[in-house]
C-alpha cells in the first residue's frame, strides 16, 4: 500500500467520525477536472509515507480517531489494500473507502471479507458522457457492477458527483439519480476550477449554488437523502 499523503485528523471526510485520511497514489482515470493532478500523474514525485508510521499514529490516538479514510488517486489499484484494511480493523477502527468504482472485482472482495464500513463511490456523469468525464474510454458495465454491489451490500454508503459545467448538465441529474435509485445518499459536489488536471478547466465557471440545490431536489425523488457540498 503506497501512501503519498495524509491528513492526520479530519472532521469532514468520514460522516459522524473523527478520521485520519490517507491518499493512495496513482489512478486509472484521467478526469480533466481532477484537483489531485500530481497524485494521479506523478505519485512518485510525492514523499511516500511509511505504513508503520500511520499505525504508530493511530495507536497513539486511540480514543480520539475512530475511523480511517482511504482515498486517492484510486486505492483499489494497490495490491496491499486488503491487508492494510485488515490491520485497521484489528485496531478496532472504522474504515471508509473512496473509489471511482472501476475495479468492481476488488470492491466485491473487500465487501465479502467485511473490511469496509463505508464506501463513497463516484458517479462521474451520465453513461453517454462518462468517458468524457473520466478522460479515458470507460466500460460502463464495470461502473454498473460496482453500483449494484454497493446498493446490495447493506453498509453505509454515498454516491458522489462533481457537477462540472460542460460535463454534467442540470438536466442530467435525474438520469444519474435513477442509475443509483435506492441509494442511501447522493452527494452533489461543487466544482472548483483551481489546480485542475487539464488547465483548460481552470477557466470554467462553476454553476451557481441555486442550480446545485435544484439538482439535489430533483435527485431526491430517487434516493433516500441528498446533500450539496462545497458551496
Amino acid at each position: 500500500m503506497q501512501i503519498r499523503g495524509w491528513v492526520k485528523t479530519s472532521l469532514i471526510d468520514y460522516p459522524g467520525r473523527i478520521a485520519t485520511v490517507l491518499f493512495a497514489g496513482g489512478c486509472n482515470l484521467r478526469c480533466p477536472y481532477c484537483q489531485n493532478a500530481e497524485l494521479v500523474l506523478h505519485p512518485e514525485s510525492l514523499p511516500e509515507i511509511n505504513p508503520a508510521d500511520v499505525f504508530h499514529l493511530l495507536e497513539r490516538r486511540r480514543g480520539l480517531v475512530d475511523g480511517v479514510v482511504i482515498t486517492g488517486g484510486e486505492p483499489t489499484l494497490h495490491k496491499g489494500l486488503e491487508d492494510f484494511l485488515r490491520k485497521l480493523k484489528e485496531l478496532g477502527l472504522a474504515t471508509k473507502l473512496d473509489t471511482n468504482g472501476y475495479r468492481p472485482e476488488v470492491l466485491r472482495q473487500l465487501l465479502e471479507r467485511e473490511l469496509l464500513d463505508y464506501v463513497a463511490l463516484d458517479i462521474k456523469a451520465t453513461p453517454a458522457k462518462y468517458s468524457l468525464a473520466a478522460g479515458v474510454p470507460v466500460d460502463m458495465r464495470r461502473i454498473e457492477e460496482s453500483v449494484k454491489l454497493l446498493l446490495s451490500s447493506g453498509i453505509e454508503h454515498e454516491f458522489r458527483t462533481t457537477v462540472v459545467p460542460g460535463i454534467v448538465a442540470p438536466e442530467d441529474v435525474e438520469e444519474m439519480a435513477r442509475f443509483i435509485a435506492g441509494a442511501r445518499k447522493y452527494v452533489l459536489q461543487q466544482f472548483r476550477p483551481q489546480g485542475t488536471l487539464d488547465p483548460h478547466f481552470g477557466e470554467v465557471a462553476p454553476y451557481p449554488a441555486q442550480t446545485l440545490l435544484e439538482m439535489a431536489r430533483t435527485a431526491g425523488r430517487w434516493v433516500e437523502e441528498t446533500e450539496v457540498r462545497g458551496l
